[in-house]
């Protein structure tokens, strides 16, 4: 799922939505129809640097769909802050598009609303066959043993972007492969006058994704097998405290990062103002602000010790996007043949190439487009060292919980109030408190 949504998710709430009988699109029958075969609507996710940079990626490639089948979408990308709402509206008022894009680690609380359409055998062979699609895209799509909710779009992976010339003016010579390492290079790069790297504090999901990759290097998971909360694990605990650390102890992260949640770590990045950031697919972010592809380098997160892959070397979720299909559409036929046009090997090397994210489809991965120095390190991280974030129906409080509880503790940091391990603990005991019951 792409980061540059604002913090807060979920002021309605995924309870109320599976309450509800879910519906969407247009059909009466809430079984899906082709009563409107001619149009489509389509709610696009904010990928580029603004709503209009994305309309100017969009709307060729949709012409190019009228004038293959003759049916007009209608397009509207919808802004990070207001996506997951609007879809939770949408399976409870009826009012929503045919198709739409979910951030992959919503699949399984969206596909619990039963609002979207499962995707079987029969209605993948109808876009070309699930063994098209990468596995590791096709585990962030829905709970296990289910049919999936969604179909993988754009897929995304964390690297470490680092400043070459601020490298070299403190005296380091590697990208760090290990946090020690990265710690190390900070002293070095704040006795030079730089901040050593960047954080989105108050971003829930931004919390998410680097306190989930830091349990896995600890070994441990938020959930249990059976999908229960289990945020005060001892592991889980040292994990987030570590993630937290590096403001709080290690002075890595600058303070003022605490309040950060929309992209201005990136900003700062790519204005010269920190050497290195956390981020996923972020070149043609930072080439949108005028930040020069041969000024930094990409390398994998770094892990406890060692190198990525395997095991409890992961270093990203499996990030991305997903195609969605409201089930009662009142264009059956017609959303499967838009899912299958954006999926094909000609629209995933446009579109992927123009969010610098990596193609789920195989066939499209393999162009040369993608083999770019730093499309290669994501590519491999999505190939070793990635995992999927949990695919539980609460997936989305746990965001928004856990998310917050991240959020408070830099806050702490920020302020110069200590970062124990009790008050982690507690925090994260008063997240877990706040999700619903199984």
């Amino acid at each position: 799922m792409r980061s540059i949504r604002a913090a807060a998710v979920g002021a309605v709430t995924l309870s109320l939505a599976l309450a509800a009988t879910a519906c969407g699109g247009g059909s009466a029958t809430g079984g899906g129809s082709n009563d409107s075969p001619k149009t489509l609507t389509y709610w696009a996710s904010n990928q580029g640097a603004s709503i209009e940079a994305d309309k100017k990626v969009l709307r060729p490639e949709l012409d190019k769909f009228e004038q293959r089948t003759g049916i007009k979408v209608e397009l509207e990308v919808v802004p990070w802050s207001d996506l997951l709402n609007r879809i939770l509206t949408a399976t409870t008022s009826g009012q929503g598009p045919d198709v739409l894009n979910i951030g992959n680690t919503w699949s399984a609380s969206l596909q619990a609303t039963g609002a979207l359409l499962p995707w079987d055998e029969k209605n993948f062979a109808a876009i070309g066959g699930r063994d098209r699609f990468a596995e590791t895209a096709l585990g962030s799509t829905g709970a296990q043993g289910k049919d999936p909710a969604a179909v993988p779009l754009y897929s995304m992976a964390y690297a470490l972007y680092y400043n070459k010339k601020i490298f070299a003016e403190a005296g380091v010579s590697k990208p760090p492969a290990t946090w020690a390492e990265l710690i190390e290079a900070g002293r070095k790069i704040k006795a030079k006058g730089k901040s050593p790297l960047g954080a989105e504090g108050s971003n829930l999901s931004e919390n998410i994704h680097h306190v989930f990759v830091f349990a896995k290097q600890h070994g441990a998971d938020f959930f249990t097998a059976d999908g229960k909360p289990d945020f005060t694990n001892p592991k889980v605990v040292d994990a987030v405290k570590s993630y937290v650390d590096l403001m709080a102890e290690d002075k890595v992260i600058p303070a003022g990062d605490a309040e950060y949640a929309q992209n201005q770590s990136v900003s700062d990045f790519a204005k010269g103002k920190q050497a290195m950031l956390l981020w996923q697919t972020a070149s043609a972010n930072l080439k949108s602000q005028g930040m020069s592809e041969d000024s930094y380098g990409i390398a994998p997160v770094p892990v406890i010790s060692g190198t990525p892959g395997g095991g409890t070397q992961v270093n990203s979720p499996v990030m991305g996007i997903n195609m969605a299909v409201f089930k009662n559409t009142d264009n059956l036929d017609g959303a499967k043949e838009f899912v299958k046009f954006m999926t094909s090997d000609e629209e995933q090397k446009i579109l992927n190439k123009a969010y610098s994210a990596i193609p789920p489809v195989k066939s499209a991965q393999a162009d040369p487009a993608f083999a770019a120095p730093d499309t290669a390190v994501l590519k491999n991280t999505l190939a070793t060292s990635a995992a999927a974030l949990p695919q539980v129906p609460s997936e989305s409080q746990f965001e928004t919980t856990v998310g917050t509880a991240v959020k408070e503790l830099f806050a702490d940091a920020a302020a110069g109030r200590p970062v124990t391990t009790g008050s982690v603990e507690a925090k994260l005991r008063k997240a877990q408190q706040q999700m619903p019951a199984a």
